[in-house]
């Protein structure tokens, strides 16, 4: 099937986030060192931006380094925290009036790195054709644990009280806060896992996995899922029948 062809253009979702998989097998299985795995799922990353951007996706959120991940060889990690200084062509943002921003703990990337990744944001911000999000040092639990201690702040200083405290109000603690919950999430590379990504914001996310590892992922993968995506009904804890009946009101 030609998925390309399928896809609905007035039901695309407006957020997709992806958990890239896959670089290190993909590496192995061609008997080569894994950094060059890294590199060619990075070549994956610019293809699909562009991909997602003519799909009219909103926002594109890639899980790109866990905090887990800085447990790895020195050798593997200091060859990404490169491969990412050399990937972060602002002139690409520019042309396509991509937004870029990151979420995660800066503080522990290399400070070349985090200058880079600066001062793209501040040059890219007012661009509003898609955000390219990167989830960089990032895990779900830190970024909920640091939600929890500013509303603790919070309610101790008299800004906030217990009674106040709502679902609204955690979300907007968040490193997330300035873009919507990812529609559909996306993992490549077989296994079927969140790995700490989104745990909040992924509550009523739709999940597609694939085996596809990352480097070979492209735009008739991001397509198919999007197809998949379409196919479902989204009922946010309503029955079937309750979501068509919304539907006709609408």
């Amino acid at each position: 099937m030609n998925y390309i062809e399928q896809i609905d253009k007035n039901n695309v979702p407006a957020h997709i986030a992806i958990i890239m998989d896959g670089n290190g097998r993909w590496a192995q299985m061609r008997g080569l060192d894994r950094s060059e795995g890294h590199q060619a799922g990075a070549a994956t990353v610019r293809k699909l931006v562009e991909h997602a951007l003519n799909l009219g996706v909103k926002y594109l959120t890639l899980y790109t380094f866990s905090t887990e991940n800085w447990k790895r060889p020195v050798a593997e990690v200091a060859a990404l925290m490169a491969l990412l200084f050399e990937s972060i062509e602002e002139e690409i943002f520019v042309k396509n009036n991509v937004a870029f921003r990151i979420i995660g703990d800066l503080e522990k990337l290399p400070e070349n790195v985090r200058e880079r990744l600066n001062a793209c944001m501040e040059r890219t911000a007012k661009n509003d054709s898609m955000t390219l999000v990167l989830a960089l040092s990032y895990s779900s639990k830190w970024e909920i644990t640091e939600a929890v201690r500013s509303i603790a702040a919070k309610v101790k200083g008299g800004e906030l009280s217990l009674d106040e405290i709502n679902d609204d109000v955690i979300s907007n603690e968040l490193t997330t806060n300035f873009m919507p919950d990812p529609d559909l999430l996306i993992r490549t590379g077989k296994e079927q896992r969140l790995s700490n990504f989104l745990l909040w914001q992924a509550a009523y996310s739709e999940f597609y996995f694939t085996e596809v590892l990352w480097p070979d992922f492209g735009k008739e993968e991001l397509y198919k899922a999007v197809y998949e995506y379409q196919s479902r009904q989204r009922r946010y804890g309503l029955t079937g029948e309750q979501v068509k009946n919304d539907e006709k009101v609408k």
